[in-house]
Order: C-alpha cells, then structure tokens, then sequence
C-alpha cells in the first residue's frame, strides 16, 4: 500500500503517502489509492478533518518520471493526468477540510497536491515548485491549481524559470498558510485540525462547497447562489443550535443535521 490512513481521533484522519523510496512519487498506483482514500473519507460520517502529508524526506516530489517516460502512447499519459487531476477536484469538491502538513520538497503535481488542499502548513525549510520547464514538460496541470492560489505574475515566474520557494515566501504569496519548526509543525496542524472539527460538520460541508462553487461565478450569480446557501443554513437544526447557544452563552450541541 502507498497510502496509509491513520485515525487521531475526534474526527481527525490523517492520509500519509507513503512510498519515500521515490520521494512519495504520484505514481498511478498512488494516486488511485489517494483517490480512493479521500472518496471513502469523504462518506464517512465520522470523519471531520483530513490532514495529508508524506511518509520519509518530504510530501511530494510529482509525478514519477520513470513510468511516465515508460508510456509508449499518448492514452497512458491521458489516463495518468486524468487521473491525477480527478484527485485535485475530489479534495476540492469533497465535503470534508483538507489540511496539507509539508515538509521537505513539493514540487509538480506534489506542488499541486498541497496547492489543492483547503489549507497548507509547512516547516521552515519546505520548498514549492513547479519545476516542469527544466525537463522539457511544462507544469499545465499544477499551475491548475497553484495559479488559483497565488498572484498571476508570481505564478509564472515560478513556472518560466523552473526555481523553487521557500516556505516563508510560499507564505508571503498565500500558497501556504503558514511554517513552523520541524517540532512544533504536527503540533500547530493538530490544533488546527481540532479547531475546525469541534465545528458543526453539516456548516462546514456547506460552506466548503459553495466557497470554491462561488469563486468561478461572476458577482450577481455568486451572490444570488450564496444566498440560497445561507438560506438552506439556516433552516438547519445546527445553525438553530449555534445561535441559541449564543444567546443562551453556552457551547453548542452539534448534530450535523
């Protein structure tokens, strides 16, 4: 298996790639298992927060170029980026918050995996990249999913040159949320991950979907589009709950419902 989940409790699974051997590589093995992972998670009531990282030196170093360069015909090569790209929409569209936790390098499609992600941590010394342009293959799919995060000129600079950031200009950027030390990174993401789970999982869900849903719409049909989704909030059990508690200055009782 090149992917192990873990539970952390109180609704936190964490998805490890794991196959260090090549730099946790999005084979086609890998990204099926990803994919499959994130769909189950996705239908299990009991998970709240994803947290997505990498087994050994770092998160991700793309794709793996010795099956790529293995692909004799053009519907390989469709099907590996098919396939990677059905992940990406499937951490965005999918219900539950993913957090990416990165250490080390995430570069190419691993650039994009964390880029893809609701939000992103790393330590100090992580670097992004999308690295395409010095082997001849520019990052198309990557820049899918970085360029909606960060600033156009920024976005090509980094896919021209090939040249990797640092964590703390990934943050200036808003590619990252934020680094941290190698000792306090599991830490902070933990806390993170807690916070958002004590929140009411249906809220949540809702908010994720109509977030990314409104962001490809023009104003007056973004804003007619949240409103129906603030309406269909409210009429929730939870957001009745929320606001009770909040008069009655109690915490809130969550049913997700």
């Amino acid at each position: 298996m090149n992917v192990v989940i873990k539970n952390m409790g109180e609704g936190i699974k964490n998805v490890i790639i794991n196959d260090p051997k090549t730099y946790n590589s999005l084979s086609f093995k890998t990204l099926s298992e990803l994919l499959k992972a994130f769909k189950n998670l996705d239908r299990d009531n009991k998970t709240k927060v994803i947290i997505l990282e990498g087994a050994g030196k770092g998160f991700s170093a793309g794709h793996n170029l010795k099956e790529v360069r293995g692909y004799k015909n053009r519907s390989n090569h469709l099907k590996l980026f098919n396939l990677c790209s059905k992940l990406m929409i499937q951490i965005v569209e999918g219900r539950k918050p993913v957090i990416a936790k990165v250490h080390g390098a995430a570069y190419a499609a691993g650039c994009q995996l964390a880029a893809s992600c609701d939000l992103a941590y790393s330590t100090k010394d992580a670097s992004f990249a999308t690295p395409g342009v010095n082997i001849g293959l520019f990052c198309s799919t990557p820049m899918v999913a970085v360029s909606r995060k960060i600033n156009r000129k920024i976005m090509m600079k980094m896919l021209l040159t090939g040249e990797p950031i640092k964590a703390n200009y990934a943050k200036d950027i808003g590619l990252i949320n934020d680094c941290f030390s190698k000792v306090k990174l599991n830490n902070e993401v933990l806390k993170m991950a807690k916070k958002i789970a004590s929140k009411s999982n249906l809220t949540i869900k809702i908010g994720k979907q109509a977030f990314y849903k409104q962001l490809e719409m023009p104003l007056r049909e973004a804003y007619n589009f949240t409103s129906k989704m603030m309406t269909l909030n409210m009429m929730s059990h939870d957001a009745k709950e929320g606001i009770s508690a909040f008069f009655e200055k109690r915490k809130p009782n969550w049913k997700d419902k």
